[in-house]
């Protein structure tokens, strides 16, 4: 299947203006560009911006020469893609990107030039010092002197969706009980990879319940029934592939501790688009399954599904398509003899929480002013 490298993985517009989002503005609706949008997250980016009813002057929606001319609805109307071009940024005040590192590292530098604030999906920024890495219910009071929407342009970068989704849940504990140690492994969905991902799993999984031979050329292992070692490039020091040490990082910028220890497993499952995270959380002192659990109910972005007695906790099968992250098995931790570890399991929306909301509500604070 063909696919438009101008996706996740990396004629004049249609303006179309959105009904005014119940935001205190103090700004005017941004002009808004979508780089990939032909792509997972993009698709998902066009859905967030009509969804929340973001307040748009026009969008305009960019991908490959390939998808060039496509028509996409959008608000009871249809926007026209275009080709990007070097010059495709002019009177754009926000650009969302989410087509890969490559592309980002070209493209998005001339988008901040031309004066548009870019959020970037990829990683190809996200440890840059200058570039704030943000998930709005954790950090977001960074984006306080950013500049926001004033033609001076500027880079924001959008997390890795394991760090993006998992610090929602760590956030609300960690400001009143610093963590000390993180221990994680994860169950990553298909959508992590993009569309050419998820259709590799739907492709294998019917070939394996028909019986026939199937070939994966996406991934390098069969996807369908089976779990696997994230297919991110391993580093033969330390023994950790490129997605771990990506979480470590990362994590360790947003809730700005930059020695908190953490070891992460990443493991791909096949799930099409709901990541989770099974979390040992170590504090000073012993911290009460009640106070936690209160902590994280009373948090933005975050919903408790703990339901012991019907052994009911979170699932991607019930995470997928909502904006909330979900956090549930909340227990004290039994292998460790002081009692201050916690045990968490949290499941978020990958193409939403880790990816195409978090950016639309990091443009949201800007707009909001």
């Amino acid at each position: 299947m063909l696919t438009d490298p101008l996706s996740d993985e990396d004629p004049s517009p249609l303006a179309v203006a959105a009904p005014a989002r119940a935001l205190p503005r103090a700004r005017p609706a941004p002009h808004v560009a979508i780089v990939g949008a032909t792509g997972a997250v993009g698709v998902e980016l066009i859905a967030c911006l009509e969804a929340r009813a973001f307040p748009l002057a026009s969008l305009r929606l960019f991908a490959s020469a390939r998808s060039a001319g496509r028509r996409v609805p959008f608000c009871g109307t249809e926007l026209v893609i275009e080709e990007l071009t070097d010059d495709s940024f002019e009177g754009i005040d926000i650009a969302l990107f989410s087509a890969g590192a490559t592309i980002s590292r070209h493209y998005a530098p001339l988008a901040a030039e031309a004066g548009a604030v870019v959020i970037d999906n990829s990683s190809a920024f996200r440890m840059a010092p200058e570039v704030p890495l943000v998930v709005p219910e954790v950090n977001g009071a960074v984006l306080a002197g950013h500049g926001g929407l004033n033609g001076s342009g500027g880079m924001i970068a959008n997390p890795n969706c394991v760090a993006a989704i998992m610090t929602v849940a760590l956030a609300p504990l960690n400001r009143v009980h610093p963590i000390r140690r993180i221990q994680a492994a994860t169950y990553q969905a298909a959508s992590g990879g993009g569309a050419a991902m998820m259709e590799e799993l739907r492709a294998g999984t019917a070939a394996a319940l028909a019986g026939e031979d199937f070939a994966p050329s996406v991934l390098p292992h069969p996807y369908a029934f089976n779990l696997f070692s994230h297919n991110a490039e391993v580093d033969p020091r330390s023994g950790y592939n490129g997605e771990e040490l990506k979480v470590i990082a990362e994590t360790r910028r947003i809730l700005g501790a930059p020695g908190l220890p953490i070891g992460i497993t990443c493991i791909r499952v096949p799930v099409l688009r709901a990541h989770a995270i099974a979390l040992t959380l170590s504090f000073d002192a012993p911290v009460s399954v009640t106070e936690a659990r209160a902590l994280l109910a009373a948090a933005p972005g975050l919903r408790v599904v703990d339901d012991r007695a019907a052994n009911h906790f979170p699932m991607p099968s019930e995470v997928s398509g909502q904006d909330d992250v979900f956090v549930g098995r909340i227990r004290t931790d039994l292998g460790d003899p002081t009692g201050c570890s916690l045990c968490l399991y949290v499941v978020g929306d990958q193409l939403l929480k880790g990816a195409a909301l978090n950016a639309v509500q990091i443009a949201e604070t800007l707009v909001g002013g």
